[in-house]
């Protein structure tokens, strides 16, 4: 039996399907008969693949919440449930198009009817807004046309799909939001989305029915996630001359990366595209100027600050970049795109040995797989901060912990399970050498004079030529009062001390890593910090250390210098 009949048998005491109208990324949509209330409505269905992560019973829960919602500019909901595996939603039928139709057909919209279909769509969000709902994925195809009057569609169906999923959306290989009128903190995966998620949003699709364009375009959605996250859009007046100073000024104030920069409503929104005293300050006259993650941070050379992963249709990494010194606890995001074809390999507590940056900062050098899988297909890949493509770094098939030299020309890494080996390749690509065999219970950690440094298995810190020789041993690592064992290692400017990770007896408290300072004549402990990883900032003189927590890592900046 086809899915279809399946669906048809399913619904048959409540619905009759007629045809499929359309489909998107996370429902297919059938035009159908309301057996109770003979009327023609739009039955949504989740895909499969979806309904299949949420579950009926949760996603029924959620779902019901925003059918409360009654305004001109919202389409309704009414009526939701679950049928044979199916999960699915109804709306009423509107005989018109969506303004995605009206665009692809015009392309440009007239200023009046772009500005007053925006101002409707404020409304309908501010109402929204002020009952806790917030749509999360506004965009011309969920704007219909009725009349020339629009009407948002799945208000509240993203947020129930949010919920319902428990922060499992990754797992359906789908996301939540449209990438070309994402806000830039829907696209780095910020846990809080608030009202002004919705403002940006809006901008855009004002932004588009007035241009032509949305503010960011690109070949895939990775180039667009990026230039949201690091880029300025043009000014609409620069795109259409014609368009009034207030509503160009209320765009770009729409568009401002960071929330705080936008309107504080949606009202606040379409209160300034009707007032033609409107304007912002110089400082805001180009969206996004003076605000954004990507400027602001490179302007005053600041450090750059987290790592994490995003699933929004391509994955999006945030890198820490080692730059000049900055001011105490001044920090600079920095959004890097990842090739879809070369995903970051990821697991475990340690993800941030997973990565590596050149000492000038410009270039990454990660774990990567072609395909989603874990250590049997992973490879190192090589990606300049200000491209878009990755390379692969040939023979460091099955690598893991790279660590890059201090002059930038080659790169250290492991491979094996248990008794992992010792490898170091040219950055610019070459056939790799093996330095050692077997026994490395650490990444490796670059020291002076061109020797790779390691712990074995005992706790005791060896070295190794990068031009390969014999290997020499530094000193035993005094046992800590934890009693665990030793793990990660930094070799501290001067190669007179070193930094170790140490992880506790139980592997499951993941609170109890501790970050160790070791004197390498000597092997004595001195400074200890909670945390798994760290790395020692020349220029700044700071430590910057990962702080494991049971779930997940974060990264800290020390408020007191590592004395060597």
């Amino acid at each position: 039996m086809s899915t279809l009949d399946r669906l048809t048998a399913a619904l048959a005491d409540r619905y009759t399907i007629e045809r499929e109208l359309g489909a998107g990324g996370m429902a297919t949509v059938y035009l159908a008969e309301d057996l109770k209330h003979r009327r023609k409505v739009a039955l949504k269905v989740l895909k499969p693949e979806l309904a299949a992560v949420l579950g009926a019973e949760r996603f029924v829960q959620e779902i019901t919440t925003t059918a409360a919602l009654q305004h001109p500019h919202i389409l309704p909901l009414f009526d939701s449930g679950a049928a044979d595996g199916f999960l699915y939603y109804v709306m009423p039928f509107i005989d018109g198009e969506t303004l995605r139709g009206k665009l692809d057909r015009e392309t440009q919209l007239g200023i009046d009817a772009s500005v007053r279909i925006a101002s409707d769509v404020a409304s309908a969000l501010h109402y929204a807004h002020t009952h806790g709902v917030i749509h999360r994925d506004i965009k011309p195809e969920n704007i219909l046309l009725h009349d020339g009057r629009p009407m948002v569609a799945d208000f509240g169906i993203a947020l129930a799909l949010s919920a319902a999923a428990g922060g499992r959306m990754t797992e359906t290989g789908m996301s939540l939001g449209t990438p070309h009128y994402m806000s830039p903190e829907q696209a780095t995966a910020e846990k809080e989305i608030t009202a002004r998620s919705d403002v940006y949003s809006l901008g855009s699709v004002l932004y588009e029915m007035l241009t032509g364009n949305p503010p960011h375009t690109g070949a895939s959605a990775q180039q667009i996630i990026m230039k949201i996250v690091t880029e300025d859009a043009a000014p609409v007046t620069k795109l259409r001359k014609s368009v009034p100073t207030n509503v160009a000024a209320a765009v770009a104030k729409s568009l401002e990366k960071l929330p705080a920069d936008r309107f504080e409503s949606a009202k606040a929104f379409a209160d300034a595209l009707g007032n033609p005293g409107f304007t912002v300050s110089d400082a805001r006259a180009t969206p996004g100027a003076g605000g954004t993650l990507w400027r602001g941070a490179a302007r005053n050379g600041r450090l750059t600050s987290s790592l994490g992963m995003v699933a929004v249709v391509a994955t999006a990494v945030a890198v820490w970049a080692l730059r000049r010194p900055t001011p105490p606890g001044s920090v600079g995001r920095y959004a890097v795109v990842l090739d879809s074809a070369a995903q970051l390999a990821y697991r475990g507590t340690a993800e941030p040995a997973r990565l590596a940056l050149t000492p000038d900062g410009q270039t990454l050098v990660y774990v990567g797989n072609r395909l989603a899988g874990y250590a049997s297909e992973n490879q190192l890949f090589v990606r300049p901060l200000r491209s878009l493509d990755a390379r692969a770094l040939p023979g460091t098939m099955g690598a893991t912990r790279p660590a890059v030299s201090w002059d930038g020309s080659q790169v250290a890494f492991l491979v094996g399970s248990n008794e992992k080996s010792l490898l170091v390749v040219p950055l610019a690509g070459g056939p790799p050498l093996t330095l050692v065999d077997s026994g490395v219970a650490s990444g490796p950690a670059w020291g002076p004079e061109g020797f790779v440094y390691y712990l074995d298995r005992t706790g005791k810190i060896r070295r190794v030529a990068a031009s390969g020789g014999p290997i020499e041993n530094v000193v035993q690592v005094a046992p800590s009062q934890g009693g665990g064992t030793y793990h990660w290692l930094t070799i501290l400017p001067g190669g007179r001390g070193a930094l170790v990770g140490e992880e506790p007896v139980a592997r499951s408290d993941d609170s109890h890593y501790s970050l160790h300072a070791v004197d390498l004549t000597t092997g004595r402990l001195g400074a200890t910090w909670p945390g798994v990883l760290a790395r020692y900032v020349v220029e700044a003189k700071v430590l910057l250390y990962v702080l494991a927590a049971p779930c997940h890592s974060v990264a800290r900046r020390a408020t007191r210098p590592i004395h060597h």
